[in-house]
């Protein structure tokens, strides 16, 4: 990099050392570094508690020694043998506690020149850059032959910004950083720091007043918790080997691929001796049981840095940061690539909507409203005592971009599950009349926010192919998964909560109750494909109360497993992608605990164990029966065989795929009361013009495998010729109680 000019110095007066000294000097480099004085180059160095202050030159030739002007630690003085430019270094002496002497030998952090330049501080506060990752926060790097760290922060009402940590013993008035633009951008490049130290920014506020230490906004690694600093973090991660995953992405993620998400909380899936697994750990046992198990992607409860564990990673304060709970970083990065070596797809729980009020964090960040509303009514979550970003701000808006980009390009994840949609959207999200503003409409419709996501979305969808983003949202907010210029907000998938809501309110009712509630269950269907959707059975669902999946069902512990095997099946047979919570796979009894480890235990009991078996064989016949997936999103993919039979609690329908390519059509019979229905006749389409066809049981959750009473027909059941809910040839089939059965034609 080149030498830049150097101003002629600020005259050290009294004023001008108590400033220094006092760390509230507004341009420390127009004192502090070299500066020509007539013919002389002249040196001013702050170093409280030093006892010298030399200036050696390339080959450790002495400079001269700056006499100490100031007993509060300022050294300054000129040097009859040093040129303009010349490299040196300062050599400082130290007081080593103990009545001797230790020398630290380091370049001069206020000899180096401008570091960012104007294009990129003009795109920063543009709003238009999403690469704050790399051009905020710590950066190792090596200038002019020297290897330190780069130091940038955003704090445009600071009076004072100074990066402090071990290396200056966490004193603000050590290292004061310069100003940069009208974008409010701090830079300061300290020599010989790198990779691990730990640091944070110490400021002066607007009005004079000393701030608490922040942590690194843009911080790629931090302490782990309780602890708060920010660390500076490698530049290269991983040597990656996922090439080719990452090329064919667009096409494994398209909605028509099979999609069955198993949701992880990664504190909680296993723990060794109460501590977290490490990604190599998990690694090691999550990634196998997940390829076992069928699931086609894992989906990550937050793992952005976060100060209390007991929010579960949803109240992050490190964007750009994987928590220091599971090892280094790079461990993440290698968790990826090994997922995506196993055919495992990735994708992480992501909360722009709210951050949390932590000293350390992003509140009132420069002694500003800096990156949330400053007026209550705009920035404040009394659900959950957090603080709402300022989505109409473009640097908050590329603080967020660039935070989600951080872990697509920079991690390969695969998908982002956007946290609390609904809570963006409306201004009034659980708030009382009086509570909010309005938008310049007068309307409850949050414009920034929507603005914020349709731009989230098309960038993503720009710079990262086949990558998914996933709402949660609850409302009916039109268009969720429209394309943006169809006016939507561009998601590919929203959950979908009313089929979540409805189907769990349905199952968790009593068998004889059934026959009053019957279309709750398959309510769905009437929107089914007014979104792209993933049905969730996620974490919100078995805490807080809630109890476990297989706690919600009614009846003695045989009718709660069946119920829950039917239900399971149910859920893999409807149309929508499916996400499944961690322990729901083998019917956890007791409600998660983010605590403890799952109960694996529980699999020696071979009831447990069948229901596990079963979710197993449920993926697998999903991913490769393409009428179970491909025609997710498309009405022609459904059609209803029996909808209307209350008294019986009975409930079948069709999944068809492309007759074209040869998919064969799944008939889907659920029997949801604890009586087995004996000859019972459905109507099923006919493989060919004349001749019946044959249709193949490929679930049945009453099979003794999975732990039911072994109720059903023959494997293979012949359709006859005798016409039957609009179709020309009907099965006749015993249905075994609290069931779900999945026939498949033959040809």
């Amino acid at each position: 990099m080149p030498v830049t000019p150097i101003p002629t110095p600020a005259p050290l007066d009294a004023a001008t050392r108590d400033a220094l000294a006092a760390g509230r000097l507004r341009d420390p480099f127009s004192v502090l570094g070299p500066h020509p004085v007539g013919k002389r180059m002249h040196i001013c160095t702050w170093q409280p508690g030093a006892l010298r202050v030399q200036v050696v030159g390339l080959r450790n030739g002495m400079l001269g020694e700056l006499p100490k002007i100031d007993e509060r630690g300022i050294f300054s003085g000129a040097l009859p043998r040093m040129r303009p430019g010349q490299f040196y270094r300062l050599r400082i002496t130290w007081p080593d506690g103990n009545g001797g002497e230790t020398v630290q030998d380091t370049e001069d952090p206020y000899s180096f020149g401008l570091l960012l330049n104007d294009h990129e501080l003009g795109l920063l506060s543009g709003g238009v850059h999403y690469r704050m990752g790399v051009t905020l926060g710590a950066q190792p790097m090596t200038i002019n032959g020297v290897a330190g760290t780069r130091f940038a922060v955003w704090a445009p009402n600071a009076q004072r910004v100074s990066v402090v940590g071990d290396f200056n013993g966490w004193d603000g008035r050590r290292h004061p950083m310069r100003l940069r633009h009208e974008a409010g951008i701090w830079e300061l490049f300290i020599p010989r720091i790198g990779v691990g130290e730990r640091y944070k920014y110490e400021m002066i506020g607007p009005h004079g007043n000393l701030l608490a230490q922040k942590a690194d906004p843009i911080a790629r690694a931090t302490e782990l918790p309780p602890s708060t600093a920010s660390v500076v973090a490698p530049v290269h991660l991983h040597d990656w080997t996922d090439a080719a995953w990452m090329a064919a992405r667009a096409d494994r993620e398209s909605p028509a691929a099979p999609m069955s998400i198993y949701e992880v909380h990664a504190a909680s899936w296993q723990r060794e001796d109460g501590r977290n697994l490490n990604w190599e750990e998990l690694a090691e046992r999550l990634i196998p049981y997940v390829v076992d198990m069928g699931f086609t992607h894992i989906e990550f409860l937050p793992l952005m840095e976060h100060p209390f564990g007991g929010s579960w990673g949803y109240q992050p304060l490190a964007q750009f940061a994987p928590s220091a709970r599971f090892g280094p970083i790079s461990g993440f990065a290698r968790f990826v690539d090994l997922c995506h070596a196993a055919g495992i797809g990735v994708i992480i729980d992501w909360v722009p909507a709210h951050f949390p009020s932590d000293a350390h964090g992003l509140a009132q960040f420069d002694g500003t409203a800096l990156f949330e509303h400053a007026d209550p009514r705009e920035g404040f979550h009394k659900d959950w005592n957090t603080l709402i970003y300022n989505f109409g701000r473009n640097e908050v808006r590329d603080f967020l971009i660039s935070g989600a980009l951080e872990w697509l390009e920079r991690y390969h994840v695969d998908g982002l599950r956007v946290d609390a949609v609904a809570s963006m959207l409306y201004r009034d999200y659980s708030r009382q009349p009086g509570e909010w503003l309005p938008n310049v409409h007068g309307g409850r419709e949050n414009l920034e926010a929507v603005a914020f996501l349709r731009e989230l979305n098309r960038v993503v969808a720009e710079r990262c192919p086949g990558v998914v983003t996933i709402a949660e949202e609850s409302t009916a907010w039109p268009g969720v998964t429209a394309p943006l210029d169809h006016g939507g907000l561009g998601f590919t998938y929203k959950w979908n909560m009313g089929w979540m809501h409805d189907t769990l309110d349905y199952i968790e009712r009593e068998p004889i109750h059934r026959r009053h509630h019957h279309h709750e269950l398959l309510h769905s269907i009437s929107y089914a494909w007014s979104e792209r959707y993933v049905l969730p059975i996620s974490h919100d669902e078995v805490v807080y109360g809630k109890g476990s999946l297989l706690a919600k069902m009614p009846g003695d512990d045989w009718q709660q497993r069946a119920n829950l095997r039917a239900y399971l099946a149910f859920m893999w047979s409807h149309p929508g992608k499916k996400l499944l919570f961690m322990g729901s796979e083998f019917g956890q009894r007791t409600e998660w605990n983010h605590d403890q480890q799952l109960p694996w235990e529980l699999l020696d009991d071979e009831r447990h164990l069948g229901i596990q078996l079963l979710v197993r064989d449920l993926n697998r016949v999903y991913d490769a029966e393409p009428s179970l997936h491909t025609s997710d999103a498309d009405p022609h993919g459904f059609r209803w065989v029996v909808g209307d039979d209350v008294g019986n609690s009975v409930h079948a329908f069709l999944r068809i795929g492309d007759a074209v390519a040869g998919d064969e059509p799944i008939l889907v019979v659920l029997n949801l009361t604890p009586v087995v229905r004996h000859h019972y006749r459905l109507g099923v389409p006919a493989a060919t013009d004349s001749g019946s066809s044959l249709w193949r049981t490929i679930i049945n959750t009453d099979a003794a495998v999975y732990g039911g009473s072994n109720v059903g027909n023959p494997e293979v059941v012949s359709a006859e010729a005798r016409p039957s809910h609009g179709f020309e040839q009907s099965l006749e089939l015993t249905l075994p109680p609290l069931s779900a059965m999945l026939l498949k034609r033959s040809t």
